[in-house]
């Protein structure tokens, strides 16, 4: 037995080694990380040439799932953008932090922009580029009106921006102390300083440059899987946006929200007005439904609409009421202020022009102006009917006035008794002076019909 232990113990420790190496030989791939994929299969390119908006947002979730659709190796966004709506950045970084389709942002072409909320954009990518003659940055954020926040509201608004930037800059490698200066100095850099800074990973001229340079490079996905891209020679495929992708971008320009919301308040003006035309009513309805959504994702300032409500007011009063144009001109006033004040922000793509505004002022006041002056030629108008309406009309003596009894006279197609305060004669031409009773009070006008 003392023989055997010592041997047994050998075999114990060999059989025990031989565990551990199997061990270590089935772990060792999993702690190197796996080989990468080398992809194939086309691009797809994404044009975003505008303000960042609900469109926006859905057309690039739409392209991720085309892209994953066709088998698309690389999903490339060529970006102009002067900023947009925050909500629709967060969703837009948020589906290129979960693609499991690379994402390339490429701001281009030269003279382009990735301002405020193009900044996030870019940063989020699995490939930053941008061509020459482009800048990034710029994304401080502002009270409407474009004053600084102010206390501690521009402390709570700078801190959360502050925030985002530099988690996305850190999510994807990128130059977290640059992205805080974006946003809280408000820090704009062209292309090469970009590049230096190491905000962005490449410069290309175009397109084909691009897949070019980014040939053979590795990139890890959001489900940890590693891939290499395998862009040169690769097909190209642009996919626009779909019919509903440019409804939601043309409702989120605020210029379209403010028509649609007037043509909404004249449609239902002129059902209520003369109620069953039906078109003007389902016009306005429509229109005010499609403004209430556009006004749901823009930055609306309440005060501003308010205003306009009550511009609107005022000119049906003037309508109904005598004032002499006082209430018109406080019309005109309180449309003029809503319209400015109605979008809440301080970037111009986000604010109504004055090119939309003033026509809109204008033709409001000159078409409530109008029915004011239809109403007002209307009562200067001589009554048509009654009596009031038969003074001064000529009529012509049918039968001339004898003793005890009145002239007969031809007047607006009637035949009529009376009296003058001298006798007439049949032919002669006679002017109404007045009606009393069923009898009228006529003078001669001096010529005979003939």
């Amino acid at each position: 037995m003392s023989r055997w232990l010592p041997g047994g113990g050998s075999v114990l420790r060999a059989a025990a080694f031989g565990l551990l190496l199997a061990a270590g030989l089935l772990l060792a791939p999993a702690g190197r990380g796996a080989e990468p994929v080398r992809l194939s299969g086309p691009v797809l390119v994404l044009e975003v040439a505008d303000a960042i908006s609900p469109g926006s947002a859905e057309y690039i979730d739409y392209g991720l799932a085309e892209a994953l659709r066709v088998g698309a190796q690389l999903m490339v966004i060529r970006l102009d953008t002067p900023g947009g709506l925050v909500t629709s950045t967060r969703d837009i970084v948020k589906s290129i932090f979960s693609s499991e389709v690379p994402v390339a942002v490429f701001v281009a072409p030269g003279g382009a922009r990735a301002a405020s909320a193009g900044t996030f954009i870019t940063m989020s990518a699995h490939i930053a580029a941008m061509a020459p003659g482009t800048n990034i940055g710029a994304a401080s954020p502002v009270a409407g009106g474009g004053s600084q926040i102010e206390g501690d509201m521009r402390k709570k608004a700078m801190n959360d921006v502050a925030a985002f930037a530099r988690a996305v800059a850190s999510r994807t490698g990128r130059n977290t102390e640059w992205a805080e200066s974006a946003v809280r100095e408000a820090v704009s850099v062209d292309e090469a300083e970009a590049l230096r800074l190491k905000v962005i990973d490449l410069v290309a001229v175009d397109v084909r440059a691009l897949l070019l340079a980014v040939e053979g490079r590795k990139l890890r996905l959001a489900s940890g899987r590693e891939v290499v891209l395998a862009t040169r020679g690769a097909q190209r495929i642009s996919l626009a946006p779909n019919w509903r992708q440019r409804v939601l971008t043309l409702l989120s320009d605020p210029n379209v929200a403010y028509i649609l919301m007037l043509l909404g308040m004249y449609g239902l003006f002129f059902e209520l007005s003369n109620p069953g035309g039906i078109l003007p009513g389902v016009v306005g309805a429509i229109s005010l439904l499609l403004s209430l959504y556009a006004l749901k994702v823009l930055p609306v300032n309440y005060a501003g609409l308010l205003l306009i409500l009550l511009a609107v007011v005022l000119f049906v009063l003037e309508i109904k009421v005598v004032s002499y144009g006082g209430l018109t001109i406080g019309g005109i006033t309180a449309m003029t202020i809503g319209s400015v004040m109605l979008i809440d922000s301080p970037d111009p793509y986000l604010q109504i022009s004055l090119k939309v505004i003033l026509p809109a002022v204008a033709g409001t006041a000159l078409f409530f102006v109008w029915i004011v002056g239809l109403g007002f030629r209307a009562q200067q108008r001589p009554p048509v009917s009654g009596g009031e309406g038969m003074i001064g009309q000529l009529g012509v003596v049918r039968a001339g006035t004898e003793e005890g009894r009145p002239a007969k006279i031809f007047v607006r197609g009637e035949t009529w008794l009376a009296d003058a305060d001298e006798p007439l004669r049949a032919g002669e031409r006679v002017r109404v002076k007045s009606l009393e009773g069923l009898r009228l009070r006529v003078t001669k006008v001096g010529e005979e019909a003939s």
